[in-house]
């Protein structure tokens, strides 16, 4: 199976606190850590651990935290391919709250991946599927020549007015920045997958919706960063195995709650040795 993201990363500093200061606050962190993570990051490395490999095209800063980002995404399974840009890389701080909550502030514009972008575009024809966080139109329409074409709907812009059909818009049913209306993309999707975090989500197919149940965790929970992610991923992932969109949707909420049990947003990703017939034919 040849599944590939299209996408954004930000070198990430993470810090679990008690709570989210308030205003004024200073709020002790007992450690912290930091690594590339961001959207495209995340659901690229589920998918290397669910289909064996990943291609990653994306764009990154030349500067040390760009290269190492690099470096340090393909020592976790990642075939890595970038655009790198004379602008700083960009770079997030996240606070991971005791209810294991995460609070993300993110500094830099994003960084993402041209079709003029010298990448091995030419490699996305015929793949299984193709998951896009962030790009431009012709970094779409280069997407568009895999059999299943992904997205989440922070890369919308990509898409409203390239003539390229999604066959699954990932959005939020409770976050306003990250909802859908129709009409923001055009073509519209031929389904939208509405998430609710630990209340599962919605299916939209020909003006119909499905609400699906979130499975339970298998462990306790200890920060919600890259969940969503890697939900985003295992979906991609199911599709390009060639199952139903309503099985790939478990699969990806299975993928969600497993993240959800780590530290970070690889330390409990769901792998494939973990999984019994889900990912076969």
């Amino acid at each position: 199976m040849r599944v590939a993201v299209v996408g954004h990363v930000e070198w990430c500093h993470f810090a679990p606190v008690d709570h989210v200061p308030a205003v004024g606050e200073i709020v002790q962190a007992p450690e912290g850590w930091e690594q590339p993570a961001g959207g495209g990051a995340v659901a690229a490395v589920q998918i290397a651990r669910l289909a064996g490999e990943c291609l990653f095209l994306t764009a990154l800063g030349d500067d040390e935290l760009g290269h190492r980002s690099k470096r340090d995404l393909e020592e976790l399974g990642l075939r890595v391919e970038a655009a790198f840009r004379p602008e700083p890389q960009r770079r997030g701080f996240v606070h991971l709250d005791s209810d294991g909550e995460r609070t993300i502030t993110t500094i830099g514009e994003r960084l993402e991946p041209r079709g003029a972008d010298s990448l091995p575009w030419e490699e996305l024809e015929g793949a299984d599927a193709v998951y896009v966080t962030a790009g431009d139109m012709g970094a779409a329409r280069a997407a568009r020549a895999a059999k299943q074409v992904v997205a989440t709907v922070r890369a919308r812009h990509a898409f409203a007015g390239s003539g390229v059909t999604l066959d699954v818009l990932v959005a939020s049913a409770t976050d306003r920045g990250e909802g859908y209306h129709p009409g923001d993309v055009e073509p519209a999707p031929r389904a939208v997958v509405l998430t609710e975090g630990k209340d599962g989500g919605i299916l939209e197919t020909g003006g119909e919706q499905v609400h699906w149940p979130a499975p339970p965790l298998p462990g306790p929970k200890v920060d919600s960063y890259g969940a969503g992610d890697s939900f985003a991923g295992g979906l991609t992932c199911g599709l390009g195995a060639g199952h139903a969109i309503e099985e790939a949707i478990a699969l990806g909420a299975r993928c969600g709650a497993a993240c959800a049990t780590g530290r970070g947003p690889y330390g409990a990703q769901l792998a494939a040795s973990s999984l019994d017939e889900t990912m076969s034919r």
